[in-house]
């Protein structure tokens, strides 16, 4: 395709995404009242049990919105996944259109790990920890500012947990081994905590290592996955490619 048949096919991804995305809205605000709590409700089995508070009028119907887009996310995140496979699929060769299947499989399920793993096991790890700091304080928390919190945690997991589909997808066409991933884990372990330092959502370490510990135990899963999945690119079917 032309340069402008690609954009006007990107256009066509992004609106359906767009569409997906809306339509999974309009749904999951219907159940908005119902998912708040549902992702407020860490906080409540916390020790002590803070309530959560806000302090401006129009601030339960801000909250709400945003609640449903979260969770449309994760409703529309198969659509939108195949709509990122649909416009990558053109530009590869028969035998590496066979993986769509594999991709939106692993690419939706670990998705869905990372933000289970974000909200029964990251958000309330943080908020123990945060709320040990401030013993001897009375707390407030303001519901806005907590949900803005566990959301970022929740779909920095989600993130996160792609990593061992990326190196499926890599490794199936050739592009990395699990030998060049294990030579490198020194330094990948610089970058995953460089990552981390810049998803994290708050400034301390702990939070930071909450999110830098799942990524090294992933990358080190990825390793296994590109020496059981991965293959060598053949020379003479790469210089017939080429």
């Amino acid at each position: 395709m032309s340069f402008l048949e690609h954009l006007e096919e990107l256009r066509k991804r992004l609106l359906r995404s767009v569409y997906a995305i809306a339509a999974a809205f309009a749904v999951c605000l219907t159940y908005a009242r119902k998912i708040l709590d549902f992702f407020i409700d860490p906080i409540r089995s916390l020790p002590g049990k803070p309530q959560p508070v806000f302090l401006d009028l129009t601030e339960p119907f801000l909250l709400y919105m945003k609640v449903a887009f979260l969770a449309s996310l994760f409703l529309s995140a198969p659509l939108v996944l195949y709509q990122v496979w649909a416009f990558i699929r053109p530009g590869l060769y028969p035998r590496e259109r066979r993986y769509a299947t594999p991709f939106g499989v692993f690419a939706t399920v670990f998705f869905l790990l990372g933000g289970a793993f974000g909200y029964y096991v990251a958000f309330p790890a943080a908020c123990r920890f945060l709320l040990s700091v401030a013993e001897g304080f009375t707390p407030a928390l303001r519901v806005s500012s907590l949900f803005a919190f566990e959301s970022k945690m929740i779909l920095g997991m989600g993130l996160v947990f792609e990593l061992p589909t990326l190196v499926y997808f890599l490794s199936r066409l050739g592009l990395i081994t699990a030998g060049f991933l294990w030579r490198n884990f020194k330094y990948a372990v610089l970058i995953i905590f460089i990552v981390a330092a810049v998803i994290t959502p708050t400034p301390d370490v702990v939070t930071q290592c909450i999110f830098a510990g799942p990524m090294i135990l992933l990358y080190l899963f990825g390793i296994l996955v590109a020496h059981v999945f991965g293959r060598e690119r053949a020379p003479q079917a790469a210089t017939e490619e080429a």
